[in-house]
């Protein structure tokens, strides 16, 4: 990046890339015949100069376009003057993935507890001086984690499961990992999705005789060692409400026992850390309470109301900012919320939240700040400038002028880190685009304009970049269109009922009781990895790239008849991401080289970019397939991803609603289901993983989005036989509440997680839900190195035929293995085999 900090060299690109456009609209009209690289970069510097007055022009390197001075000479000439303007949180896991490498390598022994700090102690800091470089006010700190924000909450209180041991003191990592991931004797937490994102959370365990205790100074050390670099922070702290709301009985525990009955017990901890922040000088505190965009009943919030007045006296002195993010406010939520005394700024999220405005208007509490979330921090679509200028103008009116701050609409820790790293994007779609470094510039963009000193270039240049993508031919198509369009008028059920299909599908697979598989995944070796990545780079031919694909699929395959698992799947070798590999083989969908996102701890995922109308050129997946099966005499799942999940987990346009994109890409699928049909593939699985996780906040929405995203699912496999067996796999969320829809999809088997949650899905068959389609409940959790032993399998098979029929019934593990090893694999899935195995025994001896 040139040395004159990021805010000035995205001005630059900008202004780089509307140059260039126009030279183009010129060459096509015969204007110039001609637009060289000088040109562009004299033209560029023209406009830079209206951009940055006062610095330009200036000594330059002719090649590279970076100024001759450093960056500390430069700040000894400038000086950063800081604004109304504030980030939520920031991606953690570094531009490169710094952060995900240093943990597995601390995780694998190859380096030590001091390495992994110092890489995190460098990320912290440049996040912290890049916000304060651009000019952001409200800078946060403790956004950083090691794995989980809600995690590192449960060790600030000490809120430790007895499973792990711990004795005391200030916890550290051993403890803190052993939390989030397991190890060898006791399994990890459970983990389920943060809202409706693809971040998943680390689920505290509580219960009345927890002894709460002030176990982790983190929020404090983060806040001092931001100072000691010169930065000014907020510290952001999970609050008291929120986190026991997120909370869950812990084993042992009644069902019915409540967390939030431990709002007493906790406040005492978050004093003691509100006391030590104003010691350290920090002025400003924030608390993250999203849960209050969720519908919650007058008891609820009124624990928000008992919560706050508690803090009252702790807070006296320092200004205290609640965020919500993620949806509107209920009405009541906005009353209770605006109404505590001891807050001075509440943040909102004025993108998926604009119905919030309307409470605004309706009253806002005179004197209080509005932190107004005008900047999407979950997708990465440049923002409209003109039309937030516009809304803020509009706030700013109704709260007074030095009360409207300019903010991201949630953390930024749900979008890319910076898209300057993407040499390789198309330049156009690039201009469409701001990654978490971009909205950073956009906010500060806004807070200047809002103050009177708006930046003309920078918003031209932006209204130019949202002209080209509206305008782009490369965005519409007109037969995706029209197909699309013909799906409303019908419901796409298949026509036999799902009790008549496994008869058939059973006669013709031969499958014994308690079936054996896996999800579809099996461990990706470093050499796999490195081929792929030759292939991809053109280093090696086609035919040595499949060569070594073929070869890793008969290991995989022989590796499975060996462990005597009953349906086979190719293991996936040749696929870098679930939702990635389909995308790459759509129209309409863009990548990335490193705008990667945190899901989990390590786990980073690489959301492909939908930006036009969605199809399928050619068959995605048939070859590897076919040469699978044709390895075994076993039957061979055949491995898609499915349209809600592709959906969800991409950064989707958000020029049409989401269900017209979801449509177009089961259209896809569909069309890729019956051409492995075709190619004699009798198991598809296509997985809806996140389709829990798209599920509206507010209940009233929750109905048209289930509507749509059940119908998109059926319309991939409407058109196969009855002996043509349909799997699908969910995993890590709060499947009881959808089970009706789950059973609307209409698949002939479901595996989906349930060791990790403690076998929570269990309790809705309890209740009396009734399913007749085969179902696979996982018996291991796959994102835990432990290696679970045949007797505690067996045991949560033995719970599961408690409440579903052993003809129904299939042995699985959680989710895929494609993160684990080799060394894990294999003696866990011997175990599954042997648990399955010895059940069976039980079960004919009984007959």
């Amino acid at each position: 990046m040139p040395k004159w900090g990021c805010r000035h060299y995205y001005t630059y690109k900008l202004c780089v890339y509307n140059i260039k456009l126009q030279a183009k609209q010129q060459r096509s009209t015969s204007s110039i015949s001609n637009c060289s690289t000088s040109s562009i970069h004299t033209a560029t510097m023209s406009q830079a100069s209206s951009v940055l007055p006062g610095l330009l022009p200036f000594p330059l390197c002719a090649r590279t376009c970076t100024p001759r001075w450093s960056l500390t000479s430069f700040r000894s000439g400038f000086r950063f003057r800081t604004m109304a303007s504030h980030i939520v949180g920031y991606p953690r896991i570094g531009p490169k993935r710094e952060l995900k490498f240093a943990l597995e390598s601390f995780w694998d022994g190859k380096s030590s507890a001091e390495d992994l700090e110092r890489v995190a102690a460098d990320l912290r800091a440049s996040i912290w001086k890049q916000m304060a470089e651009v000019g952001i006010k409200y800078i946060p700190s403790n956004t950083f984690s090691y794995y989980d924000q809600v995690l590192d909450t449960t060790a600030m209180l000490g809120a430790v499961p007895t499973r792990y041991s711990w004795n005391g003191g200030e916890i550290g990592f051993d403890v803190y990992f052993s939390m989030a991931r397991g190890n060898a004797s006791v399994p990890a937490m459970e983990m389920t999705k943060w809202f409706d994102t693809n971040y998943h959370f680390i689920v505290p365990e509580l219960g009345p005789d927890v002894k709460f205790s002030y176990a982790s100074h983190k929020a404090v050390h983060e806040y001092k060692e931001a100072k000691a670099l010169g930065v000014e922070t907020i510290p952001v702290l999970v609050g008291p409400v929120s986190y026991l709301l997120l909370s869950k009985p812990a084993k042992g525990v009644e069902k019915s026992f409540s967390p939030l009955s431990l709002v007493n017990e906790i406040l005492p901890i978050y004093k003691e850390v509100v006391s030590e922040l104003k010691q350290a000088g920090a002025t400003w505190v924030q608390f993250d309470e999203p849960t209050l965009v969720m519908d919650l009943n007058s008891d609820i919030l009124q624990a928000f109301t008992h919560a706050y007045s508690e803090l009252e006296s702790s807070l006296s002195g320092l200004n205290v900012l609640v965020e919500t993010y993620f949806a509107d406010l209920p009405a009541e939520a906005y009353k209770t919320i605006t109404s505590l005394k001891a807050i001075t700024g509440f943040g909102f999220d004025l993108v998926r939240g604009s119905k919030t405005i309307d409470w605004v208007k309706d009253g806002f509490p005179s004197g209080k700040y509005l932190f107004a979330g005008v900047v999407d921090g979950r997708n990465i679509w440049a923002n409209d400038l003109t039309a937030s200028l516009y809304t803020l103008q509009s706030l700013e009116g109704l709260v007074g002028k030095g009360k409207l701050i300019v903010s991201t609409s949630c953390s930024l820790l749900h979008t890319a880190v910076d898209k300057e790293n993407e040499t390789m994007l198309d330049e156009e779609i690039k201009s469409w685009l701001a990654f978490a470094a971009q909205k950073v510039v956009e906010v500060s963009a806004l807070t200047k304009a809002l103050t009177g000193n708006k930046d003309e270039a920078f918003f031209t240049t932006n209204s130019a970049a949202l002209a080209s993508r509206k305008s782009s031919k490369r965005v519409t198509d007109e037969a995706v269109q029209k197909a699309t369009a013909t799906l409303k008028g019908s419901d796409h059920h298949r026509d036999t009922s799902v009790s008549a299909r496994l008869e058939a599908q059973q006669k013709k697979l031969s499958l014994p009781i308690l079936p054996t598989t896996t999800i579809g995944s099996f461990p990706q070796t470093m050499e796999v990895r490195k081929v792929r990545r030759e292939y991809k780079a053109n280093k090696i031919s086609e035919k040595a790239y499949v060569n070594t694909m073929k070869d890793e699929i008969n290991r995989v395959v022989k590796l499975q008849e060996e462990l005597d698992i009953d349906v086979l799947v190719h293991g996936e070798p040749e696929r870098n991401d679930m939702v990635e590999y389909f995308g790459e083989q759509l129209s309409g969908f863009a990548f990335t080289m490193n705008g990667w996102v945190q899901s989990y701890g390590s786990r980073c995922v690489k959301p492909p970019i939908i930006y036009g109308d969605v199809s399928r050129p050619k068959p995605m997946t048939v070859f590897w397939s076919s040469i699978a099966q044709s390895m075994t005499k076993r039957p061979m799942k055949g491995m898609l991803t499915g349209p809600v999940t592709i959906l969800n987990w991409s950064f989707v346009r958000d020029d049409q609603p989401r269900f017209e994109t979801c449509y177009q890409i089961a259209l896809a699928i569909k069309d890729e289901v019956e051409d492995l049909e075709k190619a004699g593939i009798n198991i598809i699985q296509i997985d809806e993983a996140a389709l829990r996780e798209g599920l509206p906040l507010r209940k009233d929405e929750q109905a048209f989005y289930l509507d749509w995203a059940v119908h998109s699912f059926r319309i991939t496999n409407v058109g196969v036989k009855d002996t043509t067996q349909i799997h699908t796999h969910m995993c890590y969320s709060n499947f009881n509440e959808i089970i009706r829809s789950i059973i609307n999809m209409d698949a002939d088997v479901i595996t989906i997680e349930n060791s990790r949650s403690d076998q929570k899905l269990l309790s809705v068959f309890r209740e009396g839900v009734k399913y007749n389609a085969g179902i696979g409940p996982g018996v291991y959790d796959i994102h835990s190195p432990r290696v679970p032993s045949k007797d505690e399998i067996v045991e949560r098979i033995n719970k599961t035929l408690g409440v579903l029929g052993s003809n129904i019934l299939w042995v699985n593990p959680d989710c895929g293995l494609k993160t684990r090893k080799y060394s894990e694999v294999k003696p866990a899935l011997t175990n599954m085999v042997a648990a399955a195995k010895h059940l069976r025994a039980q079960i004919s001896g009984t007959k």
